[in-house]
């Protein structure tokens, strides 16, 4: 009797145990916090909305991409002549943000704008105006009722190096902890060379391209181009430059100021970037009104120029080519224009408009990159095309970004091939990104990450146990606990029927 009350009392003890073990460690519900960050670029604004879990605001991996706005109207660098409408530009958007969030967790939520190239351009073109532009855009961003950290012109190199972070921490680099994703993207991680690496991140914009990634060996011929890191307890020396007049409309830009200088004093220009049977008039005046043309402006006896359309690649990608000057190196290995470059290593990631370009002609695949020789091939095909028969295909798309594909394809090739000098053997090891899980690509995650210090120096604390298998361990033990308990008790004290059984 004195073991069946033993027995009793074990088993209510274990099944008590049990049950305080699954109570206490049962997660918490959950606190979620949200942030926002506007990306100002050249040609429109973004305003993304992130949510993170509060209480595991340092594990890699959980803060997630929950909204995005785009932003009717041009980039605010677009307001230089009205500059009092450059904030209210952005209303709508911070409304829709405001029906995102729930209301009660406004007043907390950080909300951050950076500024990139067009602004960039801007200051230097015209600082007063860009200070009216940001003045204008803080004072909306005030009225809204989150909690408003900041508005402004953020360096090339900033630029770079947000957008190096936020797909190494998208991907789970800085962990080596694989980011699950229930999509296409999980073979993409697998497919990398060495999970533990980083990946190198390659940015383009309307006025400034970036290229940013974790050398070989350290270098220290340009530590201008050299940034420090540490996260998560290990340390990182960063390559990064940005090229401020060579995103791809600036650089359309440049091209058609070089070609018009080039020309016989002709209003009429034959321009192979453009499909056969396109027709374009551009004033002059627009032309050489910022810094990255300025320098090419000369007097010219009319006001307009007339493009028309030639669809020739070939000769399209010789005359965007010029514009990487590499005569001049004075280190022992250059990208263009006198700029260090390292000797390239690893994959890269390649986001922004080199994504959304390469994507609208069909050159991305999450599998397996498309071969050089290939995506050359659908390139120069796409260009060949007459513009009523593009035209007709993609009546959805407005004309003048359905223009100008021919051209940022052909550009993209160049600035990869002659200006970083990617070759047909590690053009494999570029992935075009657009999302990695439910975020995008981009400068912005890393930009609100670096703000609110959500990536720690050194590495995060974790128990040795998840609470699956702490609760799982602990039901184990109480099993085996009983089964002890039981089998002592049958040992030490059979049943009358076992008893006579054995008679």
């Amino acid at each position: 009797k004195i073991l069946l009350i033993l027995g009793f009392l074990s088993t209510l003890a274990v099944i008590a145990l049990i049950a305080v073990a699954v109570t206490q460690n049962k997660p918490l519900p959950k606190n979620i916090k949200y942030g926002i960050v506007l990306d100002a670029g050249s040609s429109h604004t973004n305003l993304y909305v992130y949510e993170w879990p509060a209480e595991k605001e340092n594990d890699t991996g959980v803060v997630q991409q929950v909204e995005v706005c785009k932003v009717e109207g041009p980039g605010i660098s677009g307001y230089s002549h009205a500059t009092e409408k450059a904030g209210p530009s952005l209303a709508e958007c911070l409304r829709q943000a405001e029906e995102v969030i729930p209301s009660k967790q406004h007043q907390e939520t950080p909300v951050y704008l950076g500024a990139t190239a067009g602004m960039r351009l801007l200051s230097l073109e015209n600082e007063s105006a860009a200070d009216k532009v940001l003045s204008s855009v803080e004072k909306t961003l005030r009225s809204a009722p989150f909690n408003f950290q900041g508005a402004r012109i953020i360096s090339g190199q900033e630029e770079g190096a947000y957008g190096w972070i936020t797909i190494n921490y998208l991907l789970g680099n800085f962990k080596q902890v694989l980011y699950q994703q229930q999509s296409g993207w999980t073979k993409l991680l697998h497919s990398l060379k060495s999970i533990s690496e980083t990946s190198g991140a390659l940015d383009l914009g309307g006025a400034s391209t970036q290229i940013t990634f974790v050398p070989n060996q350290l270098y220290s011929e340009s530590p201008e181009n050299l940034l420090y890191f540490r996260l998560y307890g290990k340390d990182y020396l960063v390559y990064t430059h940005s090229f401020l007049c060579y995103g791809k409309d600036q650089a359309l830009q440049q091209k058609l100021a070089r070609d018009l200088q080039a020309s016989t004093s002709s209003s009429s220009l034959l321009d192979p970037c453009f499909h056969q049977g396109y027709q374009r008039t551009i004033n002059i005046s627009d032309l050489f009104k910022n810094p990255c043309t300025s320098a090419e402006k000369k007097q010219f006896p009319f006001s307009q120029l007339y493009i028309q359309g030639e669809g020739d690649y070939q000769k399209c990608r010789r005359n965007i080519q010029k514009l990487f000057n590499k005569t001049n190196c004075p280190y022992s290995s250059c990208s263009f224009n006198g700029i260090y470059l390292p000797p390239l290593q690893g994959d890269f990631g390649a986001f922004s408009a080199f994504y959304f370009v390469m994507n609208f002609l069909n050159l991305t695949s999450e599998q397996s990159p498309v071969a050089l020789d290939k995506v050359a091939s659908a390139i120069e095909s796409f260009c060949a095309r007459p513009w009523h028969e593009v035209k007709t295909a993609y009546r959805q798309i407005k004309e003048k970004y359905l223009s100008e594909y021919c051209f940022s394809g052909a550009y993209i090739l160049s600035l990869l091939e002659n200006g970083y000098e990617f070759t047909e053997k590690n053009w494999q090891r570029i992935h075009f990104l657009g999302k990695i899980g439910s975020s995008d690509a981009g400068w912005t995650l890393g930009y609100m990450l670096n703000l609110t210090n959500m990536i720690p120096a050194e590495k995060p604390a974790v128990p040795p146990l998840s609470h699956g298998s702490y609760v799982g361990l602990m039901v184990l033990c109480s099993l085996v606990l009983v089964l002890v308990l039981l089998f002592a008790w049958l040992l030490f004290h059979k049943p009358k029927c076992l008893q006579k059984g054995i008679v």
